[in-house]
């Protein structure tokens, strides 16, 4: 499938560590009521037979709200499931070897933390990049914070879409304006909150103002 930047606006990447009073996929699906534009289905610790058992089953919850979803890591998972792509990180594969075994129909993002490795990933056919931490988180406590300025300079180097990522929540969303991104992508601050679906509703707002310049400027361009 083709991404659109407003795919980006608000991406969701999920986390089971705050199921509680609602199972996995009621958490979900709150988050798709309140306005996710991308979902990322994350597991660190399912077998691959559960992994891919519970992508076909939150497959039909995307497909249900319109929205795209993207798989962790896993190309064979992302391609028996039907998802529209996956991510993968520097360590997992390389940009190249994940768009050769996806195919040309696919999307496929990339993490990124230096504008060098930007581009090379918009070469090897990535057709968005995460870029992060852009906050100290607790999903991936080992992560570095990287600066604003940074973010800048990665959004201005490559053509494809960029979204923030790494302890972005409601209190300090709005840190971003002007980088150039074309969303967030958020865990905690979703996935963490009680009202989920109020969350992502606040979210995806604050999302749309933080963005709205610089969808503007690039419609101008066109």
């Amino acid at each position: 499938m083709k991404l659109e930047r407003k795919n980006m606006c608000l991406y969701a990447v999920t986390d089971r560590s705050w199921v509680g009073e609602k199972s996995f996929l009621e958490q979900l699906e709150d988050s798709l009521k309140g306005g996710v534009t991308l979902l990322q289905l994350r597991e660190k610790n399912l077998s691959r037979v559960e992994f891919l058992k519970e992508a076909q089953e939150v497959k039909k919850l995307t497909d249900k709200y319109g929205v795209p979803l993207i798989i962790n890591d896993d190309v064979e998972i992302a391609l028996l499931a039907d998802a529209a792509g996956v991510h993968v990180g520097q360590k997992d594969m390389e940009a190249g070897e994940a768009r050769k075994k996806l195919g040309a129909d696919k999307i496929l993002g990339v993490s990124c933390r230096t504008v060098e490795a930007a581009k090379r990933a918009e070469q090897m056919g990535a057709d968005y990049l995460g870029v992060g931490a852009m906050f100290a988180t607790s999903t991936k406590t080992e992560a570095e914070v990287i600066t604003k300025e940074r973010l800048m300079s990665i959004c201005q180097a490559v053509s494809i879409p960029v979204v923030a990522i790494g302890g972005i929540k409601e209190e300090n969303i709005e840190a971003l304006k002007g980088s150039g991104i074309s969303g967030v992508a958020v865990i905690s601050g979703i996935y963490a909150q009680k009202d989920i679906e109020g969350a992502c509703q606040r979210l995806l707002k604050l999302s749309k103002d933080i963005t709205k310049e610089e969808a503007e400027e690039k419609c101008e361009k066109c």
